[in-house]
């Protein structure tokens, strides 16, 4: 697979935002490996949940109606809420606090057993994402696409990317890169599409020296509508 300069991208990206200084300014970085296992578990499931919640909805709705998520569910530790029987989580979709959806709510309590389960094989679920190998990040998607609920297309790596792990995202503008360039010819939830995106993009993380989430960045701000 031939795929474009890293340096070519980078500079374009200059380009488009007015230098490199303002360019570096607009890049978030990833964490350690080590700041990541050190997450707790319980944060993983709220950031799950907000932006399982966040999908369809006012994303500053679902966030000013956050505390009320934390209180009702415990601070989403794992332990208490799998304890809950389906009959109260059906009482609690419906309490007045939150943004009440049942399909969603009943989300919280699947996504906990997905990040219960990682604990037998990788000791946490953090540990699980901070050891994942980047030249197959795509398959931690589907990892959490397959054991969790409605964390497919972008949820998941979204959350992946809000919580600091190293991922690039198919947004509009990276995806209507990777396919102008040939990259990728068919769905981007196919397993081809998938595997040639995350090769293209080891192939630039090993050119830069950059994070999978710093060249994701910079890819998008070197196209589409997004010029200063």
């Amino acid at each position: 697979m031939t795929v474009e300069k890293f340096s070519s991208i980078y500079q374009r990206a200059v380009d488009r935002k007015g230098g490199e200084d303002q360019l570096e300014k607009l890049l978030s970085t990833p964490l350690s490996k080590t700041e990541l296992a050190a997450i707790p578990e319980d944060r993983w499931l709220s950031a799950f949940s907000m932006k399982v919640f966040q999908s369809g909805i006012s994303w500053d709705v679902v966030r000013k109606k956050w505390p009320n998520f934390e209180e009702l569910f415990f601070g989403f530790k794992i332990e208490p809420l799998l304890m809950l029987s389906d009959e109260v989580w059906e009482e609690r979709a419906q309490d007045p606090r939150i943004i009440r959806h049942l399909v969603k709510v009943m989300s919280i309590p699947r996504n906990a057993r997905m990040i219960y389960e990682a604990r037998a094989e990788h000791g946490s679920f953090s540990e699980m994402v901070a050891n994942w190998p980047l030249d197959n990040i795509t398959g931690l998607w589907e990892h959490m696409k397959k054991h969790g609920d409605r964390l497919g297309g972008n949820t998941g790596p979204y959350t992946l990317r809000t919580m600091g792990a190293d991922t690039f995202i198919f947004s509009t503008d990276v995806e209507a890169y990777l396919r102008n360039t040939g990259v990728i010819d068919s769905a981007k939830t196919t397993k081809r599409a998938m595997t040639a995106a995350n090769q293209a993009f080891c192939q630039w993380r090993e050119e830069s020296g950059r994070s999978l989430s710093e060249i994701s960045q910079i890819i998008a701000y070197s196209t589409g509508e997004n010029r200063i």
